[in-house]
């Protein structure tokens, strides 16, 4: 198995820039265990749970991480706050390019960039914010920052992301992407599912760059992948364990939520902290094609680019050549690929 076995070609007015003007009218396609294909309507999933179902979603909050910045010289940079660095008035970032000094966003938010090795050795870039107390960092982000749109949506974010890049049960502030197979679901479609008895449980696990790292490597099994920070309730788990005893199914919602629940469940997961019956804790598990599912039943995702992660755990779920075949009728049938774009449920 080859990095290069999980290439496809897209055709470029398939990338979905926008949303759709309702959540939950985008398609969807049902991929059934004997690999035939159903094109739907997102709103019609409920058809495809039964009573006792378990859906488990990722609340993560996406934060206006983008800040575009003007150095004194004059030149711009297009940061991407990572994670905090020890409190809200340091974090690591991303940016093209190599630079260390002062900057400003808007004229408003001052901050120097500086760059400092890690535990291991590595140099990482840190921003510290002046000007501001920690508890105002927040508030500023929201006023000056933007949406962290990933960068094959080729043009500038709006107001119009500040919400519809996020899900309706966006809850615990921390990623720089979203969980997008979430972002199809209202709250009435999540009601209906309620009424027909399918119980709805959350984690949380804060998108970060191990998500969207390409995988560089030839060989999958030498990618690594860096690690996302979680939050699970021990309440959950019990649900799990007996929504499985009782012969019911798990349906985790996108590729963060999966590997979350799997990270613990195989032990490839750096336990931080149980407080309050919640663990917190960090994974760097991933899942490609030869992994076994423990917990997972059924997959909701969206259609993802070619040689990335997500791509590799939908097809351990499923088989590639299953999903393989369901991406190019996918494509035939001008579906809309990837953070914007439609859903497939993978059964």
């Amino acid at each position: 198995m080859k990095t290069a076995d999980f290439d496809f070609t897209l055709p470029e007015h398939l990338i979905a820039l926008r949303p759709t003007a309702e959540r939950d009218q985008s398609r969807l396609l049902v991929l059934h265990q004997d690999g035939s294909c159903e094109h739907k309507q997102f709103r019609d999933i409920s058809a495809y749970f039964t009573p006792g179902d378990l859906l488990v979603v990722n609340n993560t909050r996406v934060f206006p991480a983008r800040l575009l910045a003007s150095k004194p010289s004059g030149g711009r940079l297009d940061i991407i706050l990572v994670r905090p660095a020890g409190s809200m008035l340091e974090w690591e970032v991303l940016f093209r390019g190599h630079y260390t000094g002062r900057i400003t966003v808007n004229g408003a938010l001052f901050a120097n960039i500086a760059e400092v090795p890690s535990a291991g050795g590595e140099m990482r870039r840190i921003l510290r914010f002046h000007e501001l107390r920690e508890d105002e960092v927040d508030g500023a982000l929201w006023q000056h920052g933007s949406m962290p749109l990933p960068p094959y949506i080729r043009r500038e974010p709006d107001a119009v992301d500040k919400e519809r890049y996020q899900t309706v049960y966006a809850q615990n502030t921390g990623s720089i992407a979203a969980p997008t197979a979430g972002l199809h679901f209202t709250p009435a479609l999540l009601a209906e599912l309620r009424e027909l008895g399918v119980r709805i449980g959350e984690l949380t696990l804060h998108v970060g760059v191990g998500t969207f790292q390409p995988v560089r490597a030839e060989a999958p099994e030498d990618h690594a992948m860096a690690a996302e920070s979680f939050a699970i309730a021990d309440a959950l788990f019990e649900d799990i364990r007996k929504t499985k005893e009782a012969g019911h199914r798990v349906i985790t919602v996108g590729t963060t939520a999966t590997r979350a629940l799997e990270g613990v469940a195989s032990g490839r997961y750096t336990n931080e902290e149980v407080k309050n019956g919640v663990v917190y804790g960090s994974t760097d598990i991933f899942i490609y094609p030869g992994y076994e599912f423990r917990i997972a039943d059924a997959l909701l995702t969206n259609f993802h680019l070619p040689r990335s992660t997500p791509l590799m755990l939908a097809s351990a779920f499923r088989g590639f050549p299953a999903i393989h075949k369901a991406y190019c009728e996918a494509i035939a049938l001008g579906y809309r690929f990837f953070s914007y774009g439609d859903a497939m449920l993978i059964l």
